[in-house]
């Protein structure tokens, strides 16, 4: 089966600058917004650039404990971020891989537009159902919704702290 891929954007009251450093360039940034979702980041292989391995552990309200990701690209001059979870206990045993692409523009207002670009890559020529199909856009759905929530919570973060990563 072909990869599945999946595209949302999550406006932003935050210019992309300072949001690009918040939230792709700290990599601790995140454990002190949403310490309930993302509890430790650490780097595990590399120097936190590109081909570096980094050990996601998921926060205490979490229904998994973690992931490993790579880092496939970093430009700071577009604010663009790739990377490529290889591994979750959130994958089902159909799931090789997902890579990701996060894309921060700049909007009319001032803020920023995430762009974010999901490719699910499925184990093997396996052939799925329908049925399998829908499950699997329902968890996608329930992934996009908590990336949001999760952008949500760094510009609330960022708002309320108008001095830090200016």
């Amino acid at each position: 089966m072909a990869p599945l891929t999946c595209d949302y954007d999550v406006p932003c009251s935050i210019p992309p600058p300072r949001l690009f450093k918040a939230f792709i360039l700290d990599d601790h940034f995140i454990t002190k917004v949403l310490p309930q979702a993302i509890k430790k980041v650490e780097i595990v292989e590399g120097d936190g650039g590109v081909g570096s391995i980094k050990l996601i552990t998921f926060g205490e309200g979490s229904q998994y404990k973690g992931a490993k990701q790579r880092v496939d690209g970093i430009d700071k001059d577009n604010f663009t971020y790739s990377y490529t979870i290889l591994e979750s206990d959130s994958f089902s045993d159909k799931i090789e891989k997902v890579a990701n692409v996060i894309k921060i523009e700049a909007s009319a207002d001032g803020g920023s537009i995430c762009k974010t670009t999901s490719t699910y890559y499925p184990k093997g020529n396996i052939e799925y159902t329908e049925e399998q199909i829908e499950g699997a856009k329902q968890q996608i759905k329930a992934a996009k919704e908590r990336s949001s929530a999760m952008f949500k919570a760094v510009e609330a973060y960022l708002i309320a702290n108008p001095d830090v990563y200016n």
